[in-house]
């Protein structure tokens, strides 16, 4: 009855099922761990973030450049502040507001940018307090410059002056007139009544849509997998019934050709009638 699995055409298919079937399951496999290894990076950042606002703040060199290890690392730089900016549209606890970002002029002749705290609203310079005079020295957590686009982050352009979507080198450098780093600072404490703006973790650590396109992934190579099974058991029972007809004389004799399309099947039947 099973004899026409050794033909050559059901070679050709069982070599196929016997490697399609561990080839999905070792990629749904990999997207698998790919989503996993996304969620223990984000564990991990958000218990460091944590832990780190206990640890003692170190100089900014040392934590240059910033990475998934050193970003919400605390920091501490001196210097005076200078070119003020406010950046719109971000949110802290379920409202909205703006940051107000000022940029520390070190000794070593580039400038930091520093969010010294949050305000509600709408962005309104007169709304964000004046920095202090002087020299300062800031303390607070180390953060990547943020992509415009992701994570929150606006991508709009044409802002009005004195305002800023992302904090980043690329976006500050035409605004204001220093060397900036290629990094910026959340203060611990707001500055001057204003609330101070949580650190966030790394890039490419947190349960994003690409974390969950690994998962969606997973579940489509495994049914790939329980589809090829599902073919080649329905294929098998298509000829097995081929072949209980045939011997009941109720149809002609499965053949080694391949079986076309329905329509092929149809014309077939109709050349044969």
């Amino acid at each position: 009855m099973y004899r026409f699995l050794l033909t050559p055409r059901w070679w050709g298919i069982n070599v196929f099922v016997l490697l399609a079937i561990p080839f999905c399951v070792f990629m749904g496999s990999w997207q698998l761990s790919r989503f996993e290894d996304r969620v223990q990076d984000h564990r991990t950042a958000t218990e460091e973030v944590s832990a780190e606002k206990q640890e003692a703040a170190r100089p900014l060199a040392e934590l240059l450049p910033v990475d998934k290890k050193t970003s919400g690392d605390r920091v501490t730089a001196t210097g005076r502040y200078g070119e003020q900016l406010l950046v719109p549209d971000r949110r802290l606890d379920g409202r909205s507001g703006f940051y107000v970002l000022t940029l520390l002029r070190t000794d070593e002749g580039r400038a930091l940018p520093v969010v010294r705290g949050w305000l509600p609203g709408t962005a309104d310079p007169a709304k964000a307090p004046a920095p202090a005079a002087g020299e300062v020295t800031v303390t607070g957590a180390l953060q990547a410059s943020e992509t415009p686009g992701s994570n929150g982050v606006s991508a709009a352009g044409g802002l009005p002056a004195g305002q800023t979507g992302a904090i980043s080198a690329a976006s500050l450098v035409n605004l204001v007139p220093y060397d900036l780093y290629d990094a910026w600072v959340t203060l611990d404490k707001g500055d001057s009544g204003m609330k101070a703006v949580p650190a966030t973790a790394p890039a490419d650590t947190g349960l994003d849509l690409k974390a969950f396109q690994n998962l969606g992934y997973t579940g489509e190579w495994f049914v790939f997998a329980g589809f090829v099974v599902f073919m080649w058991f329905r294929l098998v029972r298509r000829e097995v019934e081929f072949a209980r007809d045939a011997a009941l004389g109720l149809s002609p004799a499965p053949s080694d050709t391949p079986p076309g399309t329905p329509a092929e099947e149809a014309a077939r039947e109709g050349a044969t009638a």
